[in-house]
């Protein structure tokens, strides 16, 4: 029997014993002394329960640069890296869509104006690292409080289509009074194009003659956020 409980320990997974030490120190320090690999590899273990989770969370860090750049990163690229799944790819959207949501949740207790800040923060996190451009709408009540954030449109990776009608009717069937235009540049440069104020200007217009107000225009990109109010473009 003795021989036999030999061999069962030489035969346990050296990750085990670290993915406990690992656990605990989390426990007791906290994610802020965690290096973007480590809280990575955390995040790894559920999603490979039999596998040291540590050199492909390095092997992650090193190609896309971040914690944030893998949890974004594209699916076809997570895929190349020898151990990635599907079971890793569900468990990075879980972590960005629960951060989205903690985020939405903040959002809807307090008039925009007053948390604008993370309200940029929210649209840069849900959409700065988007392969393609999408133009959402925060549409806002009276009191300036979120009633609905939808994505109206997806499009290419420098174009999307963007219908003022569409917006007008989608704005009068949540009962909106001021709305917030945001949309990505895929680029990563946010610098607002002809077209992008050409276009605000249009909703602005059919907007107004029913009395609802257009905040600002927001572009988001891997290298900043614009503002075209900000930027006296509108």
């Amino acid at each position: 029997m003795g021989e036999f409980k030999d061999s069962q320990k030489q035969i346990t997974p050296h990750y085990q014993g670290h993915r406990a030490r690992l656990r605990q120190k989390f426990r007791k320090n906290g994610a802020d002394t965690f290096p973007d690999y480590e809280l990575l590899e955390m995040l790894l273990f559920r999603a490979i329960p039999r596998r040291d989770t540590k050199p492909i969370a390095k092997e992650l860090i090193a190609k896309f640069g971040s914690f944030a750049d893998v949890i974004n990163a594209p699916e076809a690229r997570l895929k190349d890296i020898d151990g990635i799944g599907e079971a890793v790819i569900t468990e990075l959207k879980i972590v960005k869509a629960s951060a989205l949501r903690l985020m939405q949740g903040e959002l809807a207790k307090k008039p925009i104006i007053s948390s604008w800040q993370a309200m940029l923060k929210y649209c840069v996190a849900a959409m700065a690292h988007e392969q393609r451009e999408q133009f959402r709408i925060i549409f806002l009540d009276k009191r300036n409080q979120v009633i609905a954030d939808e994505v109206q449109a997806e499009g290419t990776v420098d174009h999307t289509p963007v219908y003022v009608r569409e917006v007008v009717k989608r704005s009068l069937e949540v009962g909106a009074t001021a709305i917030i235009l945001v949309h990505n540049h895929p680029s990563g440069d946010p610098t607002p194009s002809r077209a992008d104020i050409s276009m605000t200007k249009e909703i602005m217009g059919a907007l107004e003659k029913i009395n609802i107000l257009v905040h600002d225009h927001i572009i988001v990109g891997r290298d900043g956020h614009a503002s075209l109010k900000q930027l006296k473009l509108i």
